[in-house]
């Protein structure tokens, strides 16, 4: 089973491509020009409190304001030697902020001073002692093994989280990163302190460094790019801090054809912007986002036709629904709020089986997706975490609507 990671260039946009048994499940798009400012971290200044919603407004960028949760209780970073003892933050104030998710829509983008900087093992964050490891690391051992190793570093300003990847690694390996990570917490946090406004103290990598980053080293097969220069600077990182996937990395040779033709993916970015998605069974779904939330519908289509036992047809397409709409939500990349209304179903041992069904198939997702519960009236409620633009918002952006 081929499990890859594409980079091509299409038009003025930069792809980073998912694939997981040779079918795209995911795809961010960037400006070639342009560099995504999440996950930066900058020396913004405090330009309004706003109390009532217990929010700061902060400049990070010349021009560009962020808010700034201040309900969380971690006072952020001050840079300008004033300590408030009581730690508020106040108009003027010079502090230390972290791009958590970009602007969508009319909203600015989210500031965070929870400082985290993510390691292909391990991630640290600024929460003093905490430690925590990835849910999908099940081998209660191995969880043993990688608490204690954290706790060593772990101390009252910074914390850990591990990683996934970080179950079939070395401690050594482990133990360099974690030290890496503290060293360049240190930086950021005491050098930042004497730098001007709006300077940005790191740099999140492009989204194609990313991806080898947090992808799962034993799974992942290949890494293709039909780009020179992409490929001389993946090859320059893995040489330095990923070995293991440097022997995976290949530039596309041309007589192969065109990695846009021979992995499809133009015709999937295509079908990705499109409202209705056609089912195998001749049923199919419709897919609408709005300010408030994404609305998802089932529909028998022809499926239904000529068939006698409705019930069990019913429940055929809703389960071959709750599978595509997992992979639509991962490949469009929607998140937020979502409500999907099936096909009514009397039977309630049909309906039991098409939750676990759903929320089998969203724990394949990378980004964090709860199904909550269906309601009387027979929606489900699903919930995903918003961090980047949705694929439209990528490509085009704006919005569907």
């Amino acid at each position: 089973m081929q499990n890859e990671i594409l980079i091509t260039k299409k038009e003025d946009k930069l792809l980073t491509i998912r694939t997981e048994g040779g079918k795209i499940v995911q795809i961010d798009a960037e400006d070639i020009e342009e560099e995504s400012v999440l996950g930066n971290i900058y020396v913004g200044k405090v330009r309004n409190v706003v109390k009532n919603i217990n929010a700061a407004f902060v400049e990070y960028q010349k021009g560009q304001m962020g808010y700034l949760s201040l309900a969380k209780g971690i006072c952020p970073i001050h840079t300008d030697g004033v300590h408030h003892q009581d730690d508020r933050v106040l108009i003027g104030d010079e502090i230390i902020i972290q791009v958590q998710r970009e602007a969508s829509k009319t909203k600015p983008p989210t500031l965070s001073g929870e400082i985290n900087i993510a390691g292909k093992y391990m991630v640290l964050v600024r929460d003093g002692g905490m430690i925590s490891i990835s849910s999908k690391i099940k081998d209660k051992e191995k969880r043993a093994w990688l608490h204690e190793i954290m706790e060593r570093y772990a101390t009252d300003e910074i914390g850990f989280i591990a990683r996934t990847n970080s179950a079939v690694e070395t401690e050594e390996n482990i133990v360099a990163e974690l030290e890496k990570l503290a060293s360049e917490y240190k930086k950021i946090s005491e050098f930042g302190k004497h730098k001007t406004i709006f300077s940005c103290l790191k740099h999140t990598p492009r989204n194609y460094i990313k991806s080898i980053v947090d992808a799962r080293t034993e799974y992942l097969s290949g890494i293709v790019t039909d780009c020179e220069d992409i490929f001389n600077e993946i090859q320059e990182y893995c040489s330095e801090y990923d070995i293991k996937n440097k022997d995976k990395l290949r530039l596309w040779n041309p007589l192969d054809g065109k990695l846009d033709a021979v992995y499809n993916v133009s015709r999937t970015l295509e079908h990705a912007l499109m409202q209705r998605v056609w089912l195998k069974s001749g049923a199919y779904i419709i897919i609408q986002p709005t300010e408030a939330l994404v609305s998802i519908d089932v529909n028998t289509g022809k499926a239904i036709s000529k068939k006698k036992d409705v019930q069990k047809t019913f429940l055929k397409v809703n389960l071959e629904a709750a599978k595509e709409i997992a992979y639509q939500l991962r490949l469009r990349n929607l998140s937020g709020m979502i409500l999907i209304d099936f096909i009514d179903m009397k039977d309630e041992e049909n309906n039991q089986l098409l939750m676990e069904t759903l929320r089998e198939e969203c724990s394949k997702d990378g980004v964090k997706t709860s199904v909550v519960d269906m309601t009387k009236l027979g929606l489900v409620e699903v919930t995903r975490k918003k961090t980047r633009k949705t694929l439209y918002e990528q490509l085009h952006g704006q919005d569907i609507w």
